[in-house]
């Protein structure tokens, strides 16, 4: 579990954290260089998701040996599925982190979210719905991992 405890908020206990995953994690389908070790890292504190289409066929083979639970969906009604699944897990518990369209209602349905603005961009709506924005997903991560920056930025 990771406890928040945000001036001007209720606490916080996150107990998943939902990833999407190309765009987000992965980059043509390839996970970014840095992420498997954080990955662990975060396994350990809480329940680690990654929620796909799996566009480029690769995510099993990515993830492989990494400690998080993998949904592939069919490519119809993405944002639905993946809303869908934040809710069966308790979307009061969860942080979401992604950067498409799709993403948008698994957003609205956590407690706390986190666009990725990577080399395929955002989606402007997406970038709207998120409670933090960060560059790529080493950043989200590591926001995570030391919960002081999130925090500093989410304080009142």
């Amino acid at each position: 579990m990771i406890n928040l405890k945000i001036p001007g908020h209720e606490p916080i206990t996150v107990a998943h954290v939902t990833f999407d995953y190309n765009g987000t994690l992965a980059v043509d389908g390839f996970l970014v260089t840095g992420l498997k070790e954080r990955l662990v890292a975060l396994a350990k504190l809480v329940e680690v998701h990654i929620l796909t289409a799996d566009t480029f066929g690769l995510v099993r083979a990515q993830c492989q040996d990494l400690p998080v639970t993998i949904e592939i969906f069919s490519k119809d009604n993405i944002s639905k599925k993946k809303k869908a699944y934040v809710e069966k897990i308790g979307g009061e518990t969860n942080i979401a982190i992604g950067n498409g369209n799709n993403d948008r209602e698994m957003f609205e349905e956590s407690r706390l979210s986190i666009v990725v603005m990577g080399k395929e961009g955002c989606c402007v709506k997406s970038l709207l719905a998120a409670d933090i924005v960060v560059n790529n997903p080493l950043d989200a991560l590591d926001l995570l991992l030391n919960t002081d920056r999130m925090v500093a930025t989410l304080r009142t």
